[in-house]
């Protein structure tokens, strides 16, 4: 009797979502695929761009592409503070109803560039990290600790939670957002390097 007691006690207790059981592995190939993705995207982006490129800005207002790339590299170490709060508490099913936007709704609100967004001053860039080598390889090496972290964690993300601004996104959606905020800035760069007065190579 009792070795079938436990794994009927088991299939009891998933079923009412206690034992959590990770992601979904079109989740976790999905959030891998977006993540490797922008992080491409930036790197083909700035590939032979030099100093005066760099570090041109449209007006005394805007970003040089050096500066997003360093708001890029912040925002990396941003996110990954979230997610580490938000795995403090443990998985929570029942407050799936506070997470009201899809992931096609996230990722097309922060890749749009006509929504304009105020940044704080946490992740204004300020040359923390030194060069822009030295700012783009920071990027990389978070970025590729969450590629990692997807790749293999148990993690029951879409039932841990994290908060912007403007909407309760779940775990998984920390990521997303985060892929979809590197697009964003990419699409900056994009739009400094079509200025009429950006320097010639």
């Amino acid at each position: 009797m009792k070795k079938i007691t436990i794994p009927i006690l088991a299939l009891f207790l998933i079923s009412f979502g206690i034992i959590t059981t990770g992601i979904s592995e079109e989740d976790r190939i999905m959030t891998e695929t977006e993540l490797t993705r922008t992080q491409d995207y930036l790197i083909m982006t700035l590939e032979g761009l030099n100093e005066a490129q760099l570090n041109f800005k449209p007006n005394a207002e805007s970003w040089s592409i050096a500066e997003c790339v360093e708001h890029l590299a912040i925002s990396e170490e941003m996110f990954a503070s979230m997610l580490e709060e938000a795995l403090k508490t443990p998985a929570d099913p029942t407050k799936r109803s506070s997470v009201q936007m899809s992931d096609e709704d996230l990722i097309q609100m922060i890749t749009n560039r006509e929504e304009k967004v105020k940044t704080s001053k946490a992740f204004e860039p300020t040359g923390k990290y030194g060069s822009h080598t030295e700012t783009l390889e920071s990027f990389i090496e978070k970025r590729g600790q969450h590629i990692e972290y997807i790749k293999s964690t148990e993690d029951d993300l879409r039932n841990h939670y994290g908060q912007l601004p403007f909407a309760t996104i779940d775990g998984l959606q920390i990521f997303l957002f985060m892929s979809g905020h590197t697009e964003r800035h990419i699409f900056q760069m994009e739009e400094i390097m079509t200025h009429e007065n950006f320097p010639m190579p």
